[in-house]
């Protein structure tokens, strides 16, 4: 399972050059496969070719915010098994369900220590997209695994 997530593959879809470079160094150490996008534009066709295990997901981008990136992906049947992780300098707790209620895996607040981002990526990539998204108030308590 380790080997598996180490050779994921992430888009990171990031404006800010020195979060950027924070997060490369990161995704490098911890072994994944990386790419950047540094503008929203152009990202969900990025997405679709691709199809990378993980969106690193900044909501503020030039062209096209990441909320409406991560719409896009969600009305795409095609991608249903790509997980993102957005994140946001406005880490308000109604950003955060925002981000949650379109569709996006997890939400992390910048500034963000690499350990806690560490430590969320690797939760996200070892979790089926499908126990992920399950309503954790389901009458019934039933989650399909």
């Amino acid at each position: 399972m380790e080997e598996r997530a180490s050779k994921a593959e992430i888009l990171v879809v990031e404006d800010e050059d020195n979060i950027a470079i924070a997060l490369n160094y990161l995704l490098t150490r911890e072994g994944y496969t990386q790419t950047r996008l540094a503008t929203g534009a152009g990202a969900v066709e990025m997405i679709r070719e691709r199809k990378p295990h993980l969106v690193l997901l900044d909501v503020m981008l030039p062209e096209v915010s990441g909320y409406e990136i991560c719409q896009s992906v969600r009305a795409d049947p095609d991608l249903e098994q790509v997980r993102i992780l957005m994140m946001t300098a406005r880490g308000s707790a109604m950003e955060r369900r925002k981000g949650l209620a379109m569709g996006a895996d997890g939400f992390i607040s910048k500034p963000f220590e690499l350990k806690e981002l560490r430590e969320e990526v690797r939760k996200i990539l070892a979790t089926p997209r499908e126990a992920a998204r399950a309503p954790s108030t389901s009458p019934e308590g039933i989650a399909d695994a």
